[in-house]
């Protein structure tokens, strides 16, 4: 009756303020509510160009939706074939939802118990439950919280995914408190692919040296096959040994290749210092006109691993039908996991770090960039990445060139 406020009015409103704060709460909260998606329960969060799902267990990254404001979005992570199956036994808990890009701690197999830890494949947080603390938008930066504890070496890891307005990006910042000790760890990237031979084109920054892995990766026994020559090491993706005497050699910028393997390897890079940019890694999908890349701070994920995994497996729950690519920017030994990684092995020998110094009283932080651009047609294997204010342009080896909105510094400062 009217619109006058009187004072029984304004004793209620003061008095129900912290109902409102925790609605508005709520609201924020609803924006990341859980969704199934291909048999995960997932939390969503987007922008008008990119929309992310990660899963609760484990945080795992995928779909991601890039340029869905598009006539044709871009979805480049890989989402395993069993998803939608009868749920079964895994043989690692990361199986039971691998999918897209997750951050592993600590990274491997972690076969062996150290020092009274024994840690399954990639660590507690790849298939573990995580925590939402909220959503915020901040300026043009929308930002997903989620946070996990770790048991088997006490600690939390907050994880912070950004997305800006009027970019196709991905801005990742995992901070690891307490978890004091050396590990291994890094980004498990791993990229959808085509059928077809040599559709994707892949490419770094500048390497110190390339390796596969120096153990059996794929076991027989297991009904798994690799295809490219053990511990071998080399300077050049187009020419990196084949297991059999006298065969050409395998050239890794462009996958798929050899079908019926799964192969490893592992590139060291060049540091910063040397390069003065980050270091990159791009994948592009000739035929569906767009470039992938991830953009790292080579001091901190030294290193990159490949998984080529081109039907080579045929045990459960591979099953001879699982084709993707994982470009995974880490600090480790290959996958061999923690006891490997935090001793000598043939990485350190040559200098190369395969386990990062965590401490207790000070957190430690890992920025990562991944996204995509749309490349005009010709456009083939990145040949150079030029690093402009607010923006990465690539060219290829066919002179076409590719530009993406990308606040690139973060690697370094972690802040947008």
């Amino acid at each position: 009756m009217g619109s006058i406020l009187t004072f029984s009015h304004l004793k209620m409103l003061f008095m129900n303020l912290p109902l409102i704060a925790a609605t508005a709460a709520a609201s924020a909260a609803d924006e990341t509510a859980l969704r199934t998606i291909h048999a995960q329960p997932s939390f969503v969060v987007a922008t008008k160009e990119v929309e992310i799902a990660v899963t609760k267990f484990g945080g795992n990254m995928a779909p991601v939706t890039f340029f869905r404001d598009s006539a044709n979005p871009v979805r480049p992570y890989h989402i395993s074939p069993w998803q939608e199956e009868k749920p079964s036994k895994m043989p690692a808990p990361i199986l039971n939802t691998l999918r897209g890009d997750f951050f592993c701690m600590p990274f491997g197999g972690n076969s062996d118990e150290v020092a009274g830890e024994k840690h399954p494949p990639h660590g507690e947080i790849v298939g573990d439950p995580w925590k939402v603390v909220g959503t915020k938008k901040a300026g043009d930066v929308t930002t997903l919280t989620m946070g996990i504890d770790t048991k088997v070496r006490k600690g939390h890891v907050t994880k912070e995914l950004s997305l800006v307005d009027g970019q196709n990006v991905v801005y990742s910042r995992n901070t690891i408190e307490g978890f004091a000790g050396r590990a291994p760890l890094g980004h498990h990237a791993t990229l959808a692919m085509p059928e077809k031979e040599g559709a994707v084109r892949i490419a770094t920054s500048a390497i110190r040296f390339g390796m596969t892995c120096p153990s059996l990766f794929s076991d027989p026994k297991s009904r798994e096959y690799q295809a490219l020559l053990p511990g071998a090491k080399w300077d050049d993706l187009t020419k990196v040994p084949v297991a059999w005497k006298d065969a050409p050699d395998a050239d890794l910028t462009s996958l798929p290749g050899r079908y019926g393997y799964a192969d490893l390897v592992q590139l060291a890079n060049e540091p910063w210092e040397k390069t003065n940019s980050p270091a990159w890694t791009t994948a592009t999908f000739t035929d569906a006109g767009y470039v992938w890349f991830s953009l790292k701070d080579p001091a901190v994920l030294k290193t990159t691993v490949f998984w080529m995994e081109n039907h080579g497996r045929h045990g459960h729950p591979w099953n001879g039908r699982n084709n993707c690519l994982g470009l995974e920017d880490v600090t480790a030994f290959f996958a061999d996991g923690l006891a490997a990684s935090t001793k000598e092995n043939v990485l350190t020998k040559e200098g190369v770090d395969t386990a990062l110094e965590l401490t207790a009283d000070k957190p430690t932080s890992v920025n990562y960039i991944q996204g995509v651009a749309k490349v005009p047609e010709g456009f083939d294997v990145v040949k150079s990445v030029e690093f402009k204010p607010g923006e990465v342009v690539f060219t290829s080896a066919s002179g076409k060139t590719a530009t993406a909105a990308v606040r690139h510094e973060f690697v370094k400062t972690g802040k947008l």
